[in-house]
């Protein structure tokens, strides 16, 4: 369960049991601070949580700046390089004391003034860095809904991949952000299986549980399955109803997370 897009109605500390009370045993997060170093008083209040409710956190987001702002990572973004390297050494911390191994880094949005190869160098970098000082998957993930993130397709991420060059940065493939971009979901799962590093499911359109839309996912996991992926299936996907998880069979709720 991603507990940064499902339980909003709870403070943050409070998910992690809200999941395990659903019947979870993992979850994952986008950055749970509101800064990108937050204070030691704050992490450990954090890993207590996850510790307390007993659940394995799968997945965590590199600081991103100000999501509701609509700032969509600082990978690319040259004037807060710094901010984003501090960040991955509170990250690297938090996966080596919660055995987290898929940390994901958005791009960043494209800035006035600087060129966007100097951008898209930036990024490479600040990559090789993370991968070198994070002991899991380095995720890059194509996003939606931001028009000024170049990364929309999954052949918008691995060009980046192949720029960086190595083995433990993948791709995020988010179903619902692709297909809503047009993305060949199919085609994707079935071909850059062996460079997908972390799945998370949402429908379309409204980005609701599945069953609320018209994807198929049902397919793309078993598309998924055929094709060798056998990590975490990420539920981030927006419900504020009282059953969140009607739609899941206890046997498909063992395998997800």
């Amino acid at each position: 369960v991603n507990c940064s897009i499902l339980f909003t109605d709870l403070p943050i500390l409070q998910r992690p049991q809200a999941a395990r009370k659903a019947g979870f045993d993992a979850v994952e997060f986008w950055w749970p601070f509101e800064n990108a170093v937050p204070t030691g008083r704050e992490v450990e209040a954090f890993l207590h949580s996850l510790a307390d409710a007993g659940v394995q956190l799968t997945g965590l987001n590199f600081y991103a700046g100000n999501m509701p702002g609509g700032e969509r990572g600082l990978l690319s973004h040259a004037p807060r390089a710094r901010e984003f390297r501090e960040n991955v050494a509170v990250v690297a911390e938090i996966g080596r004391r919660t055995g987290c191994r898929a940390f994901n880094a958005l791009y960043g949005n494209r800035l006035d003034g600087i060129s966007e190869q100097e951008q898209d160098e930036l990024a490479v970098e600040q990559l090789r860095l993370a991968a070198a000082e994070v002991d899991g998957v380095i995720l890059v993930e194509p996003l939606s809904g931001a028009p000024r993130y170049p990364l929309t397709t999954a052949a918008d991420v691995l060009r980046v991949l192949n720029r960086v060059g190595l083995p433990q940065v993948k791709l995020l493939a988010d179903l619902y952000h692709l297909a809503v971009n047009g993305d060949d979901v199919q085609a994707v799962l079935s071909t850059c299986s062996g460079r997908i590093g972390h799945v998370q499911i949402a429908d379309a359109p409204g980005r609701g549980a599945p069953g609320t839309g018209d994807l198929p996912l049902a397919a793309w996991l078993t598309e998924l399955d055929l094709a060798g992926y056998d990590g975490w299936i990420g539920l981030e996907y927006q419900d504020t109803t009282a059953q969140p998880f009607a739609w899941l069979s206890y046997e498909r709720k063992e395998s997800l997370a």
